[in-house]
């Protein structure tokens, strides 16, 4: 037990979270964008910081969405049209707020849901290399894999949960496409099956009146 007034050294784990906490600005979000909308997001961004904007449609439609990023002076560094997912990586030219906007105002019914990842920067290295004399130690190469592994899992579960949406809303729509056909089909079968009745009580009925007809 440590004694009272000082902390006990972080556990190599913890160290590791600890760390990751400290890494570059990033917006991950996830929202609703319903037809002949158009949402758009603002980022202060410095002079020579490398950027990535990465993005998919999860429901909605045929799942795609337009997409357009301006730089403050309004040039536009990426413009797509109906774009399922896509990414895009480039570096601030200048300071400034920079925006991207997701369209849907081509869709006239049909709302979209929009997940997007914008990282800003780069990670910054565990262990800096300044003030360094010397390599690496062991416990701090495996503190770098850890970090990087966890990076990698993280990345790897977002796509995952992704595709788990995506492929839970294609079935709930197929579902209920494949329910109303049934509806449509049982509809249709019991019309047909009264209008048998009818035609073959008529039928019969008839063929009753001309033998009594013939009879009498």
């Amino acid at each position: 037990m440590p004694p009272r007034g000082s902390r006990a050294p972080l556990p190599p784990l913890l160290l590791v979270w600890a760390l990751a906490a400290c890494a570059a600005r990033a917006s991950e979000i996830t929202f609703e964008l319903p037809d002949n909308a158009k949402q758009c997001f603002y980022e202060e961004i410095a002079q020579g910081t490398k950027c990535t904007l990465e993005f998919q449609v999860i429901t909605g439609g045929h799942y795609d969405v337009d997409c357009r990023l301006e730089d403050p002076d309004g040039i536009v560094l990426y413009k797509e049209m109906k774009k399922q997912y896509d990414s895009f990586t480039f570096t601030a030219s200048r300071n400034g707020t920079y925006k991207f906007c997701f369209s849907n105002e081509f869709s006239t019914f049909t709302h979209k849901t929009v997940y997007f990842d914008f990282q800003v920067g780069e990670d910054p290295p565990l262990f800096p290399s300044e003030n360094r004399v010397t390599a690496l130690t062991q416990m701090e190469s495996a503190c770098v894999s850890i970090h990087e592994a966890l990076k990698s899992v993280i990345d790897y579960q977002t796509h995952f949960r992704l595709r788990e949406a995506q492929g839970r809303s294609r079935a709930e729509d197929l579902n209920t496409r494949v329910a109303y056909w049934s509806i449509g089909e049982a509809i249709i079968l019991l019309v047909v099956s009264i209008g048998q009745v009818f035609l073959l009580k008529s039928f019969f009925s008839d063929k009753r009146t001309t033998t009594t007809r013939v009879g009498s």
